[in-house]
């Protein structure tokens, strides 16, 4: 069997997709993609390659300028006729909500036949979102090599101020210039990598949670994934000059990771609890009123305290007495509470998942256990195989400038703190934080390390 790392771009995006040793087959919706310098003139060729007549260009007063204007060039020039929504830079700082959806929505043009989505983050999840409910083609011009769901079919957005994982499907096609993405704020490209960093954990916790709740776990995907990386890692310090081979290596990764999701159908493959600390530092900056630091910075911070939990993880061997002790103090009254002062308004939410989700159950709770306490030596060994050295990568982050510390995001310990306890709460998800939960460790001092 062929691995994916093995493969070049056009066979990894093959439209047949591809039968999997893990019983499953995979395929995207992704088929065209260009990385590389020049490549927004590929546009109408990508248009012509969905079989579209009529984009409909989404922007935001940025990205407008980034590239919006030579798609609308590129598109004028090679006769496509096209409609377009740019969001006023009055509106301020966007959020992937329920306004932005509707106000795409309802600026859309009916007789276009496809969106196109120029820009990263939020205007991509977005425009997948509306894609998706109206049946209309999606392609992406990207502006910035900031995060990973480019090529993703799961858009992150907020909805009633939750951060949740809205499944839809990927883009059909991909544009990501270099010249434009290396031009994109320093910040940016630091946040790319920070997305990409979070795999480490990611793929950890995936292969845990396989053996903690039989999860369906891929080592053809990881294997993706990993390679991404290591690429992303071999080309960091080319990210300073801006040098285009760097910029290219980071794109590239960024979409694979997100093809890796696509193909897992899940989100699995590229975040996990690193993630969550970004989340729910968004939901609460949103409840006050703020604005949090960019998604892949603060997901970089969030694998910088996942790591040392670990080290600390190895020291502790955990034992059923001390996880059935800590359970057998549970109590769904005091949890209420807790999820009410981290949640606020939002906290029934929470709650009424638990009781769909019944992650704290005996009987699940039990057969976790079970099961960690089984494998704790093959989990010790996963954890060596697919984590770097804490000081080692917090060192690198550090010397090119990369945020390593919730101090650096202006966040106390108290922020941090309910990030990390509320972290398991909001996704029917198998991550660090539900493990040492299960281990009677959660609040245990030797894992509060900030």
């Amino acid at each position: 069997m062929a691995y994916f790392d093995e493969m070049s771009l056009q066979e990894i995006l093959r439209p047949e997709g591809h039968d999997c040793a893990c019983g499953r087959r995979h395929d995207t919706g992704l088929q065209f993609l260009r990385v590389g310098q020049g490549v927004i003139n590929c546009v109408p060729e990508a248009i012509a390659f969905m079989q579209k007549k009529r984009p409909f260009l989404v922007a935001d007063a940025n990205t407008w300028k980034a590239a919006g204007e030579k798609v609308a060039a590129i598109l004028e020039k090679a006769g496509i006729p096209y409609s377009s929504y740019v969001f006023p830079a009055s509106r301020g700082h966007i959020e992937p909500d329920e306004q932005a959806v509707g106000s795409i929505t309802m600026a859309l043009d009916p007789s276009c036949d496809m969106l196109l989505a120029v820009g990263s983050g939020v205007i991509n999840d977005c425009c997948r979102v509306v894609a998706h409910a109206t049946g209309k083609g999606h392609m992406v011009v990207g502006t910035a090599p900031s995060m990973d769901g480019y090529a993703s079919n799961s858009s992150s957005m907020i909805v009633d101020r939750i951060k949740v994982s809205i499944y839809a499907r990927c883009p059909q096609a991909i544009i990501a210039d270099v010249d434009i993405m290396k031009e994109a704020p320093m910040r940016m490209l630091f946040a790319g990598v920070g997305d990409m960093l979070a795999k480490y954990n990611a793929i950890c916790e995936w292969r845990i949670s396989h053996i903690a709740t039989g999860e369906f776990y891929c080592e053809n995907v990881a294997r993706l994934v990993r390679a991404s990386v290591k690429k992303i890692m071999a080309n960091v310090d080319g990210l300073l000059k801006r040098a285009p081979e760097a910029v290219h290596a980071v794109a590239e990764g960024l979409i694979l990771s997100g093809v890796a999701m696509d193909f897992a159908k899940i989100s699995r493959p590229a975040s996990g609890l690193e993630h969550y600390f970004s989340h729910l530092w968004e939901m609460e900056a949103l409840r006050n009123g703020e604005h949090a630091d960019l998604h892949g910075i603060c997901v970089g911070v969030g694998l910088c305290l996942s790591l040392p939990m670990y080290d600390a993880l190895r020291k502790h061997r955990p034992t059923r007495e001390e996880a059935d002790a800590a359970y057998a103090a549970f109590s769904q009254e005091e949890w209420e509470k807790e999820m009410r002062e981290i949640f606020a308004g939002t906290a029934d939410d929470v709650i009424e998942g638990e009781k769909t989700w019944g992650k704290n159950s005996p009987e699940k709770h039990g057969s976790r256990l079970n099961n960690l306490i089984s494998h704790w030596d093959e989990i010790l060994k996963i954890m060596d195989e697919e984590l770097p050295e804490t000081e080692a990568l917090i060192k690198t982050m550090r010397d090119i400038g990369i945020p390593t510390t919730p101090a650096d995001l202006g966040l106390d310990d108290a922020a941090t703190r309910r990030a990390f306890i509320g972290s398991r709460e909001i996704r029917d998800k198998y991550i660090l934080s539900s493990m040492l939960w299960d281990l009677g460790l959660l609040k245990h001092p030797d894992f509060l390390i900030w």
